[in-house]
């Protein structure tokens, strides 16, 4: 646009939008992620065609998702998290095998001569095969910010569905690179492996190294907060930088690695609710519309609709089965298995990203992007309405203060929403009241 500040008028349109579309999608009893999403989708090429995806808003929209990501591993409970370790290992592999194995069962039938001729040039069964793992991603930035908003993201359920995720993203990379090592003999699965061994040693060195320092840093500061936030920040970025250039894993890894390193640390709740106002209020609404601005709606032909119907479908129901099905092998109840499998359901940018990088290596031919893109539209939009009704079931399980969310991120939890607002100031004055009593009598 003209004089280049184009980016100022686009960032208006998104955080207006998507705020207003997020209040009336709450008005629904729906969460507010989803008006963001709405939002994107609606001022993107798909509907208006109003903002085009800019490298900016792109770059943007990456800061976003690590920073939310960062958040959830400073939210992150290190004991139940080293406790669901085993759960959540064996959750992310049948979370991998069924969706592979049903990606692959529907291609099958529709990547054929005379129902949807494919133009890539790898063999008919890689591509196949590669439909399913496509399926495999699990993006659970989405999962993470509707948590939060439920107040959800450190039950059992909410601990559950991270450790699987992670592990999820470092198997989905795994599959990828053996598919990929058969279309290029270039790919050594061998290497990737080492890579992935390398950056959780890499991890575990970088986090108590910087444990070490922070705490002793901490001790001796007891002003200048501030500065604190800076160095969280500093370590969050190489972190994820590190992990997605030196070892090949995604970034948004490496923020939640050191979320969890932070929140080993007695300053984890000041700082999570300084990251929480910048995520709020900039942050996440543009991340979230740029799922949508990604979207443009293929040419479709009667077999690529029923195609892109069946596979939105078949993505949904590998996942809730398959993390499901892994939930309950490490039993965990009916209610928390369902939410698991809900929480695994979103497949985000993740899933494009796979299935650029298959289209690049010959895998995936360009009639199967469009379906594709209406999967991960329609898992994104429907993970956090089925997360809000699953999360009814059974007993609330929402942990104490002291032992869940930090006291900061419940009270912005309760301004967000506009609820008890005026019950918070009357407990601030109560408080200040009491001291003024206590601070008089030693006076006295």
């Amino acid at each position: 646009m003209e004089g280049g500040y184009g980016f100022l008028l686009d960032l208006a349109l998104i955080l207006l939008s998507t705020k207003l579309l997020g209040l009336l999608t709450q008005r629904f009893q729906l969460p507010q992620v989803v008006g963001a999403l709405l939002a994107g989708l609606i001022l993107g090429p798909a509907v208006l065609d109003v903002i085009q995806e800019t490298e900016f808003i792109k770059e943007t929209a990456e800061i976003g998702v690590i920073v939310m990501m960062f958040c959830a591993g400073m939210e992150t409970d290190v004991n139940e998290l080293k406790h669901s370790g085993k759960a959540a290992f064996i959750i992310a592999l049948i979370g991998v095998i069924v969706p592979i194995l049903g990606g692959f069962g529907l291609a099958y039938f529709f990547n054929q001569p005379g129902v949807i001729e494919s133009d890539a040039s790898t063999p008919i069964f890689l591509q196949n095969l590669f439909i399913g793992v496509i399926l495999t991603a699990t993006s659970v930035s989405i999962s993470v910010e509707t948590l939060k908003e439920l107040g959800k993201l450190k039950t059992r359920s909410g601990n559950a569905i991270l450790g699987a995720a992670i592990i999820d993203d470092v198997l989905g990379i795994i599959a990828l690179t053996i598919i990929s090592s058969m279309a290029d003999s270039s790919v050594s699965i061998g290497i990737v492996l080492l890579q992935i061994l390398g950056f959780f040693v890499f991890v575990a060195v970088a986090g108590f190294l910087f444990y070490k320092f922070y705490i002793h840093w901490v001790v001796k500061a007891e002003k200048g907060m501030h500065r604190h936030v800076i160095i969280a920040f500093v370590f969050c970025l190489l972190m994820s930088y590190i992990a997605e250039v030196a070892f090949g894993v995604a970034d948004i890894t490496g923020a939640f690695c050191a979320g969890v390193i932070i929140s080993m640390t007695q300053r984890s709740q000041y700082l999570n609710s300084k990251f929480d106002v910048l995520s709020y209020a900039y942050l996440s609404p543009l991340f979230f519309a740029s799922i949508g601005l990604q979207v443009t709606l293929p040419e479709m032909t009667p077999a690529i609709v029923w195609f892109s119907v069946l596979l939105i479908v078949v993505a949904v129901l590998t996942k809730v089965v398959g993390c499901g099905l892994g939930a309950k092998l490490c039993h965990y109840q009916n209610y928390q298995a369902a939410r698991i499998g809900v929480g695994m359901i979103s497949r985000g940018e993740v899933a494009l990203i796979v299935a650029s990088k298959g289209m690049a290596l010959g895998l995936m031919g360009n009639n199967f992007l469009g379906p594709v893109i209406l999967m991960v539209v329609a898992t994104t939009i429907v993970t956090p309405i089925l997360l809000k009704f699953v999360f009814r079931w059974g007993p609330a399980n929402t942990p104490p203060v002291e032992k869940g969310f930090s006291e900061n991120y419940a009270q912005l939890g309760a301004l967000r929403s506009g609820i008890g607002v005026k019950e918070m100031a009357k407990k601030a004055q109560a408080q200040a009241a009491q001291e003024r009593k206590a601070s008089s009598k030693k006076t006295k």
